[in-house]
């Protein structure tokens, strides 16, 4: 199961894949990506939207209804207050009338000329633009619009009232605070859709777990006694997982004990392979017998060793290790299985510190496996005519960095994230000149994150090149 999670996050770490895309395509994936904020937005708009028709509904509605209701008031009151000015007209009177009531006056006549407010700007309501339009007295005509904010005094002065608009000054204030509290109110909506989404996150984390192989803890299901969507969601996930935990470890113990039981038959048939006449007519079958059960033999030792290191409670037995020389035991134990393995170029790199890579803490059996096979698996896929694979050992920055690379074809891309799998072989044939059962890179994947560290490929052009990261234990 943990090939999974190695192939999303190889997926994931594409360099420059989210780096070098313009800021604003990265905020609109991020939108698209985001069911918190798709959320919220959505809730906004709707707001919005019932906001603003709600409000242009009752403003309508009263607009409508108030006219006929307050034009008459309005009629009588603009009559008292041009009885107050009197006839001629007292600007005395104006003046204190517009010091007590926010309004405008304009007095013309044949005396009088007087403004109480200059230096604003005629009212909308009293330019002839709006005295023919329908606002208040239903039937555009000029003559009735003039007489409801506008009279005649008796020797002819033409008194005009208006809103004063300079006592609508808090309009800003009261729009930015209708803005504030929208902000404030979105602020909230975040905080509550997070609060409902946060079991999304907790899901996602145990899917990575359950991904990666670790079924020990569960995904928390809130309000378990009352699960909500969300809840019987993990729930299910959580259930899934103890399936899938079953079945592993079903299918772990039936290939362990298939392991087992099939050592003592091999054994035996080993032994008596052994045991036949060594005449020339049978020494040819005899061989070739031979071969087959050691093939067989090592099967079942990497699928044991495999099992092993798969398992949450693989333990490693870490001593001091030279690795440098056990590169070169390696390399001559291949020599006995392949005649070009004594080309293998060794690059110790100490960056001048001679015992760099001597007296690591290492699990030495397990580094033997892991150099044994990434140096088989370079010998098999090289070319003749090109040049001998490479082996390089490194110490940089608190760890030790092995790195395989062969000159061979190389492998498909779309092969690459595959390669470390259990069993997965590029070549579907299975041909037993192109390569064994598909564990060795498996088997190497599993021994650097049994270290904690890492294994990487790509494709070197020419060949592939395969390197180990594994941190440095005092």
């Amino acid at each position: 199961m943990r090939w999974w999670s190695s192939r999303q996050r190889a997926r994931h770490d594409i360099p420059g894949l989210e780096h070098d895309c313009p800021w604003h395509r990265r905020a609109s994936r991020t939108v698209g990506y985001s069911l918190r904020i798709r959320l919220v937005l959505v809730f906004m708009a709707l707001a919005i939207t019932v906001a603003i028709a709600f409000m242009g509904g009752v403003q309508k509605a009263v607009s409508v209804g108030w006219r006929e209701a307050a034009r008459p008031l309005l009629m009588d009151y603009v009559d008292r207050l041009a009885a107050e000015i009197g006839s001629p007209p007292s600007v005395e009177r104006a003046q204190a009338i517009a010091k007590r009531l926010p309004v405008t006056l304009r007095i013309d006549g044949p005396s009088v000329h007087w403004e109480s407010h200059p230096d604003q700007p005629r009212p909308d309501w009293m330019s002839d633009k709006f005295q023919r339009e329908d606002h208040w007295n239903g039937h555009g005509s000029d003559d009735q619009g003039r007489r409801l904010l506008q009279r005649i005094t008796a020797d002819g002065h033409s008194i005009e009232f208006g809103l004063n608009a300079l006592s609508w000054d808090k309009r800003p204030r009261i729009a930015w605070g209708t803005l504030t509290v929208l902000l404030l109110l979105t602020a909230l909506a975040y905080v509550y859709v997070r609060h409902l989404l946060r079991p999304l996150d907790d899901i996602r984390m145990g899917a990575q777990r359950f991904g990666e192989g670790n079924f020990a803890q569960a995904i928390p299901v809130r309000h378990a006694h009352r699960p909500d969507e969300l809840g019987q969601l993990a729930a299910t996930i959580n259930t899934m997982g103890d399936d899938i935990h079953q079945m592993l470890e079903a299918k772990r113990a039936l290939l362990l004990a298939m392991s087992h039981e099939l050592r003592s038959p091999l054994t035996r048939a080993r032994l008596n392979t052994e045991l036949l006449p060594e005449s020339t007519d049978v020494q040819t079958q005899r061989l070739a017998l031979m071969r087959d059960l050691g093939e067989m033999a090592g099967l079942i030792t990497d699928l044991l060793e495999s099992e092993r290191l798969a398992g949450r409670h693989a333990a490693l037995h870490r001593e001091p290790t030279d690795l440098a020389a056990l590169a070169r035991e390696v390399i001559g134990e291949l020599g006995t299985r392949h005649a070009s393995a004594a080309s293998i170029v060794l690059h110790a790199d100490v960056s001048g510190a001679p015992q760099a890579l001597a007296a690591l803490s290492l699990d030495r059996s397990r580094l033997r496996l892991l150099l044994r096979n990434l140096l088989d698996n370079s010998l098999r896929h090289s070319d003749p005519a090109a040049p001998p694979p490479e082996l390089h050992l490194r110490r940089v920055d608190g760890s030790i960095v092995i790195e395989v690379r062969d000159h061979g074809p190389g492998v498909p891309a779309e092969h690459l994230p595959h390669l470390a799998q259990a069993f997965y072989r590029p070549d579907t044939a299975r041909q037993r000149t192109t390569g064994g059962v598909g564990l060795g890179l498996y088997l190497c994947r599993l021994v650097a994150q049994a270290h904690g560290g890492t294994l990487d490929m790509r494709n070197a052009e020419p060949g592939l090149s395969v390197t180990v990261r594994l941190p440095l234990v005092d």
